[in-house]
């Protein structure tokens, strides 16, 4: 169960550090984007950060299940978050946008997998 748990940890840290750092330092059309439909830059930039310190939670997480548990069970509450938004926008019902927001869809499972599988590797 390590091994998966090592894995899906080292997944979901490269994603969120990959969808967190453009966030972070407001640079990029995703970020520009967020911030046309109606958030702030400091918001933009706090979820850039929430997620890259995931990452981080993530990847020390393989030596320390609770850092990793936690970061896990914070990055799919973000990912619910994500997926709220997606839903006030309309994301889902527009075919241009529903590719990139599914992504929270099916990255969510993956943090709860996470968890599930660092909690049972302990």
């Amino acid at each position: 169960m390590y091994i998966a748990a090592v894995i899906l940890s080292a997944l979901l840290a490269l994603v969120s550090l990959a969808a967190g750092a453009p966030k972070a330092q407001l640079k990029g059309d995703v970020p520009d984007g967020l911030v046309a439909k109606g958030l702030s830059s400091a918001q933009v930039r706090l979820i850039g950060l929430a997620e890259v310190a995931a990452a981080a939670g993530l990847v020390a997480g393989i030596w320390w299940q609770p850092m990793g548990i936690a970061a896990a069970a914070g990055m799919a509450v973000l990912l619910l978050g994500a997926i709220g938004y997606h839903v006030k926008w309309g994301d889902y019902r527009d075919s241009a946008a529903r590719g990139g927001a599914m992504a929270p869809i099916v990255l969510v499972f993956a943090a709860v997998a996470t968890v599930v599988t660092l909690a049972a590797s302990q």
